[in-house]
């Protein structure tokens, strides 16, 4: 036992020495900063949480997503601070040109009964304009965060806006 302090001891000292200290893992909250953001990063992170769950009024990912608590749980890893509420996404930003939507951009579209409010988000994966696709939490079918086509009728009729909430 003492002999496995000495050698832990021992090689702490060298990597100090050495000017080499151990290096924490980067967890969710320090893998990118907003120096550093690239929209790749809020899909690659975002693609991860595929399969998980539809919950209603849940940001949680051990508990599931409903829509805008999957964005907005996505773009909070990134320091970016999104309601959670797709309502809310209604005074939000400026609507973009189809030719103008890129990666990372949210997608806001009327409810599926009602299409008079904001009804559902989700983040585009995939810029091609009206025709991009996008991962989102759904109710639907699917009943977990999935990627779907704008352009599919589904999603085509709903369809509100576009936001940039990066820049």
């Amino acid at each position: 036992m003492k002999i496995f302090f000495i050698i832990i001891l021992l090689l702490i000292s060298i990597a100090v020495q050495s000017g080499n200290r151990p290096s924490t893992p980067k967890t969710d909250e320090t893998a990118s900063s907003a120096a550093t953001l690239t929209r790749a990063d809020i899909i690659r992170f975002a693609k991860t949480l595929l399969g998980t769950p539809y919950r209603i009024a849940s940001s949680n990912p051990l508990k599931g997503f409903d829509c805008s608590g999957f964005v907005s749980y996505v773009f909070r890893n990134f320091k970016i601070n999104l309601p959670h509420s797709s309502r809310a996404f209604d005074a939000l930003g400026a609507a973009l040109k189809p030719e103008d939507f890129k990666v990372g951009d949210v997608l806001v579209f009327y409810g599926f009964k009602d299409n008079n409010r904001i009804g559902h988000v989700g983040i585009i994966c995939e810029a091609a304009g009206l025709n991009s696709r996008f991962i989102h939490s759904s109710s639907g079918k699917a009943h977990c965060v999935t990627i779907s086509e704008l352009g599919s009728g589904m999603y085509k009729k709903r369809f509100y806006k576009c936001i940039d909430v990066i820049n």
